[in-house]
């Protein structure tokens, strides 16, 4: 668990944060008013969002079918991280096969967990189309990967992170700017 209260410079508090998903869900149901959909969530906060965005669509889209995403063994830099990650397995309850399928991560970055993300899903067949909702846009992309739903947009520094904080897995919920911090 973290101490939120070792964290400075909240950028969204939980109120902010349940009116940002409220508004991706919208504008994915906007999108989306009849198309089959499945949710795809990466590991670990990436599934808590798609998860609050499922729970926002329920009363309007009930057949929306939801998996999960452990990129763990597609990062490009197993060789740096200097321990081993730990695996939680995939789970995608659904034929990848022509599926639409609506990717979801906490922080977009540099693109490369996204590309990751994007390769184990290749691996268990061709979605028709995949599309990304991230809970923050912090830009500095190394990769060519841009999100189709963004609940806030910020310029960060390299030497800025930016740590998202859910009460399901953190006990405290708010979007922090950590200055040379570990973060996302």
């Amino acid at each position: 668990m973290i101490d939120p209260s070792s964290l400075r410079n909240e950028v969204l508090s939980k109120a902010d944060i349940a009116h940002k998903i409220q508004r991706i869900a919208f504008e994915i149901l906007e999108a989306h008013p009849h198309d089959p959909l499945a949710f795809v969530g990466i590991h670990t906060r990436g599934v808590v969002l798609a998860q609050r965005v499922y729970d926002c669509l329920t009363p309007h889209r009930g057949d929306i079918v939801q998996g999960t995403l452990d990129i763990a063994l597609y990062r490009d830099d197993l060789d740096n991280l200097g321990t081993i990650p730990s695996i939680r397995g995939s789970d995608l309850p659904f034929p990848v096969e022509g599926a639409h399928i609506i990717l979801f991560d906490d922080v977009l970055f540099t693109g490369r967990t996204i590309r990751a993300a994007l390769d184990e899903l290749i691996d268990y067949g061709r979605p028709a189309k995949i599309e990304l909702a991230v809970l923050v846009d912090r830009g500095n992309r190394e990769l060519p990967i841009g999100p189709d739903y963004i609940g806030h947009r910020m310029n960060t520094s390299r030497g800025e992170h930016v740590r998202v904080l859910f009460d399901d897995i953190d006990g405290a919920e708010g979007v922090y700017l950590i200055i040379g911090g570990p973060g996302s």
